[in-house]
């Protein structure tokens, strides 16, 4: 998916949410929800839906592969994402032992392994695009790499790299922390001091610098630097943090989506995961720094980010995005146990559950239900699900 596809997809999403709010009504304030079998029954929608047994891939879409091909990475990143937390949260681990660790389909407890051995294969070995091309870096291609590949995203990379340190934490499996490494090294080929510096968001693409490929870039730095205690970790967190707070920090604590390299311009748009990502990213700074100012910059975000994207009761944008604010909350609530975050998000959450479903069981009542929207939704449930618990 090149990037004007990718900024497409973006603004197509925006719109959807946009008419959809001013659509739908309120949720009835009695509705509640089993989030954890709301999960499952999504789940198996979406392996029925999306994934081709034939030939072990999922589709972006519902239709069959021909019609558009099979999915890009980005949106098993979001499935990565919410099979950890599905894990995290022993979510469907009572079937474990009827799993089939070969088959994607089976009904039982996702896992990350089984995400991890499908994203191996759009795994590449290239030399970084740039003016001094140099060694050989891995990383992953947007396509998969037996049908031509794709470009490489720093984001998806972060993505996938946030993913396996989250599931490092968890399990500390060698191979985890490996691979959070291995983007780490390859998201640096995407630095330089263009525009004060920053990474930009597509390898040999140097158009703009965004949020989305800075923010998680910083969290990732900062979970290796919690995983190995190495400087250089940090050091690189705190590079690319005064670099977003200087450039894409808007005046309300929010965050900009880019700045145009060619002369400064800022794209203007706010996308909940970008701030997500920074709130996050303040929580971590405090956790490992123990500088109270972080905290204090965490909960003004999660202030403004609460009226600015929840205020309405409705998601603002879609739920991949969201999927990522609600880590920074969750990440949030080990310090600051304000029930008014997780309750204005849950207002939004069960409004979509009741009211953007689609007849074949997955989200959505738009004309497309895209793969990435029913990652992020999984990811959401898995989440509350573990708030849930923590709180009782």
């Amino acid at each position: 998916m090149n990037w004007r596809q990718r900024r497409t997809l973006l603004l197509v999403i925006t719109l959807f949410w946009t008419l959809a709010s001013v659509a739908q009504p309120a949720a009835p304030a009695a509705d509640k929800y089993d989030y954890r079998k709301v999960f499952m029954d999504l789940y198996r929608a979406v392996q029925e839906r999306y994934y081709d047994s034939a030939s072990g891939y999922y589709r972006d879409h519902e239709e069959p592969a021909p019609k558009y091909g099979y999915a890009y990475c980005w949106p098993l990143c979001g499935l990565l994402q919410a099979y950890n937390e599905a894990e995290a949260a022993g979510i469907g681990a009572t079937n474990a032992a009827a799993a089939s660790p070969a088959s994607p389909a089976s009904p039982a407890v996702p896992s990350v392994h089984r995400i991890t051995t499908l994203l191996d294969k759009y795994s590449s070995n290239k030399p970084p695009m740039s003016d001094s091309p140099g060694a050989l870096i891995p990383g992953y291609d947007s396509y998969i790499v037996e049908f031509g590949g794709g470009n490489r995203f720093y984001d998806d990379n972060q993505w996938l790299g946030l993913a396996w340190m989250d599931a490092w934490f968890r399990t500390k499996e060698p191979a985890l922390l490996a691979r959070g490494k291995l983007i780490y090294r390859f998201m640096m080929t995407g630095y330089d001091t263009v525009a004060g510096g920053g990474l930009y968001w597509e390898e040999g693409k140097k158009t703009t610098k965004n949020t989305c490929s800075n923010g998680p870039g910083i969290v990732l730095a900062l979970q290796l630097y919690k995983a190995t205690k190495e400087r250089k970790y940090l050091d690189t967190a705190l590079l690319l943090y005064h670099w977003v707070d200087t450039h894409l920090r808007d005046s309300d604590g929010l965050y900009f989506d880019n700045i145009r390299t060619r002369d400064g311009r800022i794209g203007k748009a706010k996308f909940s995961y970008n701030t997500g990502t920074m709130l996050q990213a303040n929580v971590y700074l405090y956790e490992l720094t123990g500088q109270r100012a972080y905290l204090q910059r965490a909960t003004a975000i999660a202030d403004t980010a609460t009226r600015y994207f929840y205020g309405s009761g409705k998601f603002r944008d879609g739920y991949w995005f969201n999927a990522v604010l609600l880590r920074g909350y969750q990440k949030l609530l080990k310090f600051n146990k304000n029930p008014a975050y997780g309750e204005a998000f849950k207002r939004c959450l069960d409004d979509a559950l009741a009211y953007d479903k689609s007849p074949t069981g997955v989200m959505g009542s738009g004309k497309e239900q895209l793969l990435v929207n029913q990652a992020g939704m999984l990811e959401m449930l898995a989440r509350v699900a573990q708030m849930e618990q923590a709180i009782h």
